[in-house]
This record gives structure tokens, sequence and C-alpha cells, in this order.
């Protein structure tokens, strides 16, 4: 054990100690939330408005197609064929023609552009005509606006889950988005700190660093010490990553929070001032979505998620480290490793691929076993947490990673103890065979 420490200790300090840890670090989750507050800011803020030319022969279209941020439309009287001949010099991204007999051939209608539009310019000119064909045909069948307008129900159902302990409002969004979020950290994880097993493996053994180590370290406990040592580094990061994520959150929720309220209030003064209904006021509330997005969050029983996290986490590292160590051991060089990270890599692939449909249905039979075995279960069942799992399926998920990661250490011990020392031979999956059975 004390030799398993001093490796450990030694791989754990030297990664946490480089600069490049503690910038990303530290970098990381201000990363993260610039990201997404670029993301916003893309979709919302940089808008650019768009013209768009309408010359509608049928009168029908006059009051219909609205300007909005995004797109300013201008109604033209020309010919068709001097409106095609003036576009490009009028500085419009878009012609769009109607004819007079657009109710009886809708097909006709036309989008004249220098370039291909947008599908969503396309999409938004559709459905203006669309919808003022339809109303034109429901009228002439004797059903007006506004029956149609009533008709029209917005269902906004609340999900509650029912259990020993009463009913508890649940958010399947929230859950959606947290375990998805929990799956690719997990499946980046792997692949980021188990290929630095690998490739420290590989750098000390071409250097022949390790030929000095094995003199007073069994094979075994080189191995175990490096794997534990990074697996310390990694979990380290991730803690610090969601304490400033936390606080990062907590932050800018506060501002949000002040801003919100801050809006309402001016709202408030605005609809007393033109003595709008109360009703109004209420349906117009600006800080409805930041309530809606915390509420979600508080429905969800993050204690048990984060634990969760920590050992899947932990377990899926464990597992495929060691198998990970196992292909450095037996190879030269980096170009070498890429004959057998395939098998290794696969299982990570597929669940993650899985993830997708655990995500419409995770109490599935797909669900269910795919979070049973231990090179999948890591990822799938972080997606099924969030949606409430019963006690007995996480409890028999661990045991079974737990002998996963200890069958598989198995395996790597005795491939590492025999490809260590082995140097100037191509190494088959035959080979590989051979080494773990030798005695």
């Amino acid at each position: 054990m004390r030799n398993i420490y001093l490796v450990l200790r030694r791989e754990y300090l030297v990664r946490v100690k480089k600069k490049s840890f503690l910038v990303m670090t530290l970098l990381g989750p201000l990363l993260f939330v610039g990201f997404y507050a670029a993301v916003i800011w893309v979709a919302v803020g940089s808008v650019d408005t768009k013209t768009v030319q309408v010359l509608d022969e049928s009168g029908l279209f006059k009051n219909e197609f609205k300007d909005s941020e995004a797109l300013k439309f201008e109604f033209t009287t020309k010919s068709l064929d001097s409106a095609k001949a003036e576009f490009p010099a009028g500085g419009a991204n878009a012609l769009v023609y109607i004819p007079a007999n657009v109710i009886k051939a809708p097909k006709d209608v036309r989008i004249y552009a220098e370039k291909n539009v947008s599908m969503d310019l396309k999409s938004e000119i559709e459905k203006v005509i669309e919808k003022e064909i339809e109303d034109i045909k429901l009228a002439e069948a004797g059903i007006t606006h506004k029956i149609l307008e009533d008709s029209r129900v917005n269902v906004n159902s609340e999900t509650i889950s029912l259990s020993e302990g009463g009913e508890k409002t649940s958010s399947s969004g929230a859950a959606t988005v947290i375990g998805g979020i929990c799956a690719f950290l997990i499946y980046m994880s792997v692949f980021i700190y188990g290929t630095q097993v690998m490739r420290g493996i590989t750098e000390e053994k071409t250097s022949r660093i390790v030929e000095v180590i094995i003199s007073s370290v069994k094979p075994f406990q080189l191995m175990l010490g490096k794997i534990i040592g990074v697996a310390l580094v990694g979990m380290t990061q991730f803690v610090l990553w969601i304490l400033l994520t936390t606080a990062l959150t907590s932050a800018t929720s506060a501002i949000l929070a002040s801003n919100m309220s801050k809006q309402s209030a001016q709202v408030a003064k605005e609809m007393q001032k033109t003595q709008v209904p109360n009703q109004a006021l209420q349906g117009n509330n600006v800080d409805n979505a930041v309530v809606e997005v915390l509420g979600a969050v508080a429905s969800l029983n993050i204690p048990l998620i984060l634990g969760c996290f920590l050992f899947y986490y932990l377990g899926g590292y464990l597992l495929y480290s060691a198998l990970f160590g196992a292909v450095g051991a037996a190879v030269d060089n980096d170009a070498d490793t890429q004959q057998f990270m395939l098998p290794i890599t696969l299982p990570i692939i597929f669940s993650f691929v899985f993830a997708q449909f655990v995500l419409r249905d995770p109490d599935g039979t797909l669900a269910f076993w795919t979070s049973m075995i231990p090179f999948t279960s890591p990822i799938i069942m972080m997606v099924r947490i969030p949606f409430g799992v019963p006690a007995w399926e996480i409890a028999l998920s661990m045991v079974l990673l737990i002998l996963g990661f200890i069958g598989t250490t198995w395996i790597a011990a005795r491939i590492y103890r025999v490809g260590i020392l082995m140097y100037g031979k191509k190494v088959s999956y035959k080979e590989l065979v051979k080494w773990i059975f030798y005695k």
C-alpha cells in the first residue's frame, strides 16, 4: 500500500501543480458560462434586419406581413418583370411574388433572391400566406376568426411525482437537461483522463524510466497508483468546477432576479399610468421564466445527483483507465495505440448514443439493461437518475460497476506486468491473450 500511495501522490502532485491544470480549473466555469452567454447573445442580440419586397397581385396580404426586428416588408405595385429587373439594385434580400389566383393556386407563389434564402425566411413567408388563405377559406365556410381563435387551446401541464412521502412537483425538462449534462461530462472525462494514463505510461516506457521504477515497485502497484492518482486529479478538478460554477450561477441568478424585479416594478408603474387591468400585468410578468427555471431545478434531488455523479465518474474512469493503461503498456509509441483503442472506445460511444433513446424512455428495457452493464452504466444511469430510479436498481448498478472495475483491473494488470518491459515487438490481440494467462 505504501508503494501505491507514493506513486499516487507523485502522479497527483505533478499534475495538480501544472499551470495548465490551474488555468483550466479557474477558466473552465468561466468558459462554460461564457459559451452559453455567447450562444444566447447570438440567438437574441445579433439579429440582422432583412428587407423583403412583396408584389401582391391578389391584394389580400397588405396588412398581413408585419415588420419585426428580423424582417422588414416593403410592398410594390410594379409588374413582375419590372420588379425582377430592379431587384438587384434595390438592396432588398428577397422578392415575394403572390399571384392574383393565389387562393386556387398557392403553389404559384415565388421567392426571388440573388442567393438562396434561408429556411427561416422561407418558412416565415410561407406561414403568413398559408394562415391568410386558411382564414379566407374558413370564412367562406362560415367559420369566423373569433371562433377559430376560441377553439385554440394551449395546454401547459404540471408534472407531479407520487411517492410514499406524498406529492412532489417534478420537471421533465430539468431532468432531461441535467441528465444530459452529467452523461456528457462523464463521457468526456473518461476520454480525457483515461488517455492521460495511457500516454503517461507510454512516455515512461519509451524513455526507459519505467525500468528504474520497476526495480522498487511492482508493476501492479505502479499501474494502480497511476490510475488512482489521475482519478483524484480529475475529481479535484470536477469538485472545483462544481463549486465555482455554483458560485457563478448563484451570482448570475441574483443579478438577473434583481434586474427582473426592477423591470417588473417599472412595468407595473407603466400599466398603472395607462390603467391596464391587473390581469394583464400578471400575464406580462417578465420574471416568470426565471421563477420557472429555479423551480424546475429545485424539484430535482440535487444531493443524490451529485453523489451519484461522483461515484459513476470515478467508477467509469477506473474501469476504462485500467484498459487504457494496459494499452499504454503494450505498445512502444502513440501511433501503435490506435489498433487497440477501438474496442475500448466503442462501448463509451455506444452508451452516449443510447443515452439519446434513454432520455425518451428512462424506464424502458433498453434503459434498464444498459444502466446495469458496467461498460455503459456510468453514462446511462446518470441520464436516468434525474427522472427517478428505484434504490435497488442504483445499488445493483453500483455493485456491478465495482465488480466490472475489479475484473478489468485484473486483466489490465496481467497485460501490464508483461508489456511494460517489452520493447521492439509489434503486439497483436492474440499476443495480449497469451499475456493474460502467463503464470
